[in-house]
C-alpha cells in the first residue's frame, strides 16, 4: 500500500505497511481501486457531456465513492468490493451510452485510444492485483503525482460536503460536473499549468459547495445561534451520535422522542446543539466527550449505542467491548458493526434497533460537568456586528486568530492549546471543526461580552469564517482581505481540511500557518510553488508565531 492523504502519514511521506490511522493494506488497495473505477466513470461521463448527452445517474455514486475513501470513514472491505463491482457496471453502461451517442453524432464508430480506467474489465478475483497496479505510485513523476493527488484529495473533501447538501435536497450541477472533469483529468497528460489550474478550480468549487451546504443546513434547521451546551450526563439511557450528517440527527431525535432514551452528540456533531430545529427536543441532552481520537475510552464509557454517520471512526482496541453497540450508516463501514441502510425514497432511516438496545443499557458514565458555548456562524456574528466593530475600533479587540481545522493524536498538537492559552487577552479565536476541542473548554473569558472563542460549527462551517472575514473587509472599507486584523493558524488532518484550505487560497487569503506539518502529498517542487504564491508556512514555536501574528505577519 501507499497512502499519504492525511496529516498522520508515516514520516510525513507515506504509509506503506499499515495506515497510521489503522487502515490495513487490503483496505487501502481497495480504496485505490475504487478511485480508479471512478476515474473510468468520469472519462465516459465527461465525454457524454461533450456530446451534448449529459448523464446524471452516477452523480450520487461518485460523491459517495469519494467520500467512502476519506480517512477513518469506511473499514469494511466487503462494502468496498461491492462498490467497485457496482462502479464497473455503471462505467460499462456509460460506455455503451457513449459509443451509441458518438456514432449517432459522427456516423461512425469511436476508435480512439482510451485510458486504462475506461477499459479494464475485472472480476473480484483480480481486484487485489489490479489495486496494486493502479495505486498512487503508478504515477512515477513525483510532481505530477503530487498535483494529481492534491486534486483528488481536495475532491474527497468537496464530495463529503456535497453529499451532506444532497441528502437535504440541495444540489448544483456545476459541482457534479467538476467532479467528472477533475477525475477524468487525472487520466490525461496535462501540463503543470493545467494541473495547477484544476487544483485552484477545486478551491473555487469548494467555496461553492460549502456555501450550498450552509444554505441547505440553515434553510432546513435554522441559523445556528449562541448556545450554552451541556457537557454532563443525564440519568436516562442514551444514544451517542457522531459524525456530521444533520439529517441523521433529525431523524434520530424524532424517533427517540417519548421513548425514555436521551440523545447526545460527540465530536463533530457538537454543532447540532446550536440549531433551533433541534433545541425543541427535551431529550437532546448535550455533548459527550471530546474529539474523534478520544472515542475508544469515551464510547466505552457511554454504555449505550453509538451511531457513526460519517467519518472519524477509530478502529476498536482489544480491550474495547462496545462493538455490539456500534452502528454505522451512510458511507461509514466497520466489520462487525451493525449497518443502518439508506432511507427509502420519501422515508426515513430506521433507528428502531438502536432505540430498543438503548433501553436495555445503563445511562452514560459522566465524564465531566458544565457547559461550553458555541453557535457563532456568520448569521450570529453578523447579529453582533456592531458590538464586534466597536470593539475593534476601540482597540478592545486587537486581532482575530482563525484556528479552525482538525484535531488529531500527535503530541505536537498541544501547540494549539498553548497558543490559545498564550494569546493576548485582546485577541479573539475564530474556530470551526474539531480543532476547537484543543481549547474550547479552557476558561479564556470574554471581551465586553464577546467570548474569546467563537465557534462557527463543523469543519464545513469554515465557510462561515470566510463570510465573516469578507463582511468585515466590507465594513472597514478595505480592498484586500489580507489587510484585516486576522491571522490564520490552521490545524489539518484529513481531506475535508484540504478542501477548506483550497477554498481559502481561492479567496485570496495569504500567510496561512498550517500544522502540525505541511501535507506529505506535496512534492518539494509543488510545495515551493504553493509556499511562494500564497505565503503558506509551517507552524513554528508558540512564542514566535504569536509574536508574528500580532505583528500582522
Amino acid at each position: 500500500m501507499f497512502c499519504f492523504q492525511c496529516q498522520e502519514t508515516a514520516k510525513n511521506t507515506g504509509c506503506t505497511v499499515k495506515g497510521m490511522c489503522g487502515k490495513p493494506e487490503e483496505t487501502a488497495n481497495l480504496q485505490d481501486l475504487l478511485i480508479f473505477v471512478l476515474r473510468g466513470i468520469a472519462v465516459y461521463g465527461e465525454r457524454l457531456k461533450e456530446l451534448g448527452s449529459p448523464d446524471r445517474s452516477n452523480d450520487d455514486f461518485v460523491l459517495q465513492g469519494l467520500f467512502a475513501t476519506i480517512t477513518n470513514a469506511n473499514w469494511d472491505d466487503a462494502r468496498f468490493t461491492a462498490m467497485i463491482q457496482d462502479g464497473l457496471a455503471r462505467r460499462d453502461r456509460l460506455r455503451s451510452a457513449f459509443l451509441a451517442a458518438y456514432k449517432a453524432k459522427h456516423g461512425k464508430d469511436f476508435s480512439e485510444p482510451l485510458p486504462d480506467a475506461a477499459t479494464w474489465s475485472g472480476s473480484s478475483a483480480t481486484f487485489a492485483d489490479k489495486a496494486k497496479a493502479v495505486g498512487i505510485l503508478a504515477t512515477e513523476n513525483e510532481d505530477v503525482r503530487s498535483l494529481r493527488e492534491f486534486l483528488i484529495i481536495g475532491l474527497k473533501g468537496i464530495a463529503a460536503y456535497a453529499e451532506h447538501a444532497a441528502v437535504l435536497g440541495f444540489r448544483k450541477p456545476e459541482i457534479d460536473d467538476f467532479m467528472l472533469e477533475a477525475l477524468a483529468s487525472t487520466t490525461k497528460n496535462l501540463s503543470v499549468d493545467e494541473m495547477v489550474g484544476l487544483v485552484m478550480k477545486a478551491g473555487q468549487v469548494a467555496v461553492t459547495t460549502m456555501a450550498l451546504l450552509d444554505e441547505a443546513n440553515t434553510k432546513t434547521y435554522g441559523h445556528p445561534e449562541m448556545t450554552q451546551v451541556n457537557i454532563g450526563a443525564g440519568t436516562n439511557p442514551g444514544i451517542l451520535i457522531s459524525g456530521h450528517d444533520l439529517k441523521d440527527m433529525e431523524e434520530l431525535l424524532k424517533q427517540t422522542e417519548g421513548t425514555g432514551v436521551d440523545v447526545y452528540t460527540h465530536g463533530e456533531m457538537l454543532p447540532a446543539n446550536y440549531y433551533p430545529a433541534f433545541k425543541k427536543y427535551k431529550h437532546f441532552i448535550g455533548n459527550y466527550g471530546g474529539s474523534w481520537w478520544h472515542q475508544n475510552p469515551e464510547f466505552e464509557a457511554f454504555n449505550g449505542p453509538i451511531l457513526l454517520t460519517t467519518n472519524c471512526l477509530v478502529p476498536l482496541k482489544k480491550e474495547n467491548t462496545y462493538l455490539d453497540r456500534l452502528y454505522t450508516t451512510g458511507v461509514v463501514g466497520y466489520e462487525g458493526a451493525k449497518h443502518i441502510p439508506e432511507r427509502p425514497a420519501g422515508g426515513a432511516k430506521d433507528f428502531s434497533a438502536m432505540i430498543a438496545q438503548a433501553k436495555k443499557c445503563a445511562p452514560p458514565t459522566e465524564l465531566e460537568k458544565g457547559t461550553i458555548v458555541g453557535g457563532f456562524a456568520h448569521h450570529q456574528v453578523m447579529a453582533l456586528a456592531d458590538k464586534v466593530v466597536e470593539a475593534v475600533k476601540s482597540g478592545a479587540i486587537k486581532r482575530f486568530v482563525v484556528m479552525a481545522g482538525c484535531d488529531g493524536r500527535q503530541k505536537a498538537r498541544s501547540y494549539y492549546t498553548e497558543v490559545a492559552e498564550a494569546l493576548p487577552k485582546d485577541t479573539v479565536i475564530l474556530t470551526a471543526g474539531c480543532a476547537k476541542y484543543r481549547y474550547n473548554k479552557l476558561n479564556l473569558g470574554d471581551i465586553g461580552g464577546i467570548p474569546r472563542v467563537l465557534d462557527a460549527g463543523q469543519c464545513n462551517d469554515s465557510y462561515s469564517l470566510a463570510v465573516i472575514a469578507l463582511k468585515l473587509k466590507e465594513v472597514f472599507g478595505l480592498d484586500d482581505i489580507n489587510k484585516l486584523p486576522v491571522s490564520y493558524d490552521i490545524a489539518w488532518y484529513e481531506q475535508k481540511a484540504v478542501a477548506v484550505l483550497l477554498a481559502l487560497l481561492f479567496l485570496g487569503v495569504k500567510g496561512i500557518r498550517l500544522g502540525p506539518t505541511l501535507p506529505g502529498f506535496l512534492s518539494p517542487a509543488v510545495a515551493k510553488v504553493v509556499v511562494e504564491k500564497f505565503d503558506l508556512k509551517p507552524i513554528g514555536t508558540v512564542q514566535d508565531d504569536i509574536a508574528a501574528m500580532m505583528a500582522g505577519k
